[in-house]
């Protein structure tokens, strides 16, 4: 009785600490209940959240011209780099780097005189062989002449003629003419110097029609068509646009893009434009009634897709949506809002969905509150 009355002082000194322990773990859960009940409970002297003020804009339905982009590069209709069939020396130019020159027109002379004196040959020839025929033939009637020489005559004076037309032959390689009109590109061959056959010696570019190919994803293939308007514009004249008509469409898809090539003409008079230059095409589409066109800065971007803060009763409400072009500072909005829509524009980082908003600005005539 006595051993326990003396450990009677020193359990009690061992269960002290546990019961602190346990006093304060209780008043701590205390605490944090009654803090949450405080929380929760309305309370009708806290004040209420003020508006955050936003910028926002009314979405009314627009007619809406649409058209297909891409980047395509101008090529020339006609164009050509003139070498000579035959190689010789240069013995004449007839022309000048960036002059205009007509269909036909004599460019560079080769030295052709071996080629001349055949011809007088060739020709005198035919002029003794045609005198043989004519006589010969005068004489058959009288049987003077037999029908054999007659035809002999007649081959020899045929043989001739063929001769000489193979020298004419000869003798237009060593001409080189202009094979239609246009300009004259830089000049690469000198008098005097001796070109081989196919050595560049200038180009000649019609510059009145050109080309303009471009290519379009697959999925467009549906809205192209032969004979479909199209516009051109290029960088070097920002504020002017070409009128364009597709005249070809490429059959095949290419396999490594899957894109589809299109061809368009157009015309080049004042020979502004010139081949190679990159340019952008408009292929236009049929015109969209009632469209949805919403600020650019209004739409938010994010892993989940786009979205836009819209004011309904007075609150910020995060909408999904669905874009497709861009024009201008504007993007078509294809699902996801309506007609007399209020669209934030301004403010969006400071909202959450249903916080309470104020419209300020000049753009939305009337704003729900």
């Amino acid at each position: 009785m006595l051993d326990a009355l003396r450990r009677f002082p020193e359990q009690r000194r061992l269960r002290a600490p546990l019961v602190i322990t346990f006093l304060t773990l209780l008043a701590v859960f205390a605490g944090i209940h009654l803090w949450r009940q405080a929380r929760l409970a309305p309370s009708a002297a806290a004040p209420s959240r003020p508006p955050i003020e936003v910028s926002a804009q009314t979405v009314r339905p627009e007619t809406l011209s649409q058209s297909l982009e891409a980047t395509g590069a101008l090529e020339a209709a006609q164009a050509v780099t003139l070498a000579p069939e035959v190689a010789g020396r240069v013995t004449a130019i007839h022309f000048e780097a960036g002059a205009r020159v007509e269909a036909g027109t004599p460019l560079v002379e080769l030295y052709d005189a071996p080629e001349r004196a055949e011809r007088a040959d060739a020709a005198a020839r035919v002029r003794f062989a045609r005198l043989q025929y004519d006589r010969s033939r005068r004489l058959a009637p009288s049987d003077t002449v037999s029908r054999q020489l007659l035809d002999q005559r007649e081959a020899e004076l045929e043989q001739a003629e063929a001769a000489l037309q193979r020298i004419d032959a000869n003798l237009a390689q060593k001409t080189i003419r202009a094979p239609f009109a246009g300009l004259i590109g830089i000049r690469r061959v000198n008098l005097g110097q001796y070109v081989n056959a196919g050595e560049a010696m200038a180009t000649l570019t019609a510059l009145d029609r050109l080309y303009v190919n471009f290519t379009l994803p697959q999925q467009e293939l549906a809205k192209l068509r032969v004979g479909g308007d199209a516009t051109v514009r290029a960088d070097a004249y920002p504020n002017a646009t070409f009128p364009a008509r597709i005249n070809a469409i490429e059959p095949i898809v290419e396999p490594d893009t899957r894109n589809i090539r299109v061809q368009a003409t157009l015309a080049n008079p004042d020979q502004m434009l010139r081949p190679g230059l990159y340019v952008t095409v408009s292929v236009a589409q049929p015109v969209r009634a009632n469209a949805i066109l919403a600020p650019a800065t209004a739409i938010q971007t994010s892993a989940s897709g786009d979205s836009v803060f819209v004011v309904r009763n007075g609150r910020a409400e995060l909408t999904r949506v669905t874009i497709g072009q861009r024009r201008g500072d504007s993007v078509v909005v294809e699902t996801g809002l309506g007609a007399d829509d209020i669209v934030i524009t301004d403010g969006q980082i400071r909202l959450q969905p249903g916080v309470p908003v104020r419209v300020v600005g000049p753009d939305v005539a009337s704003t729900p509150q």
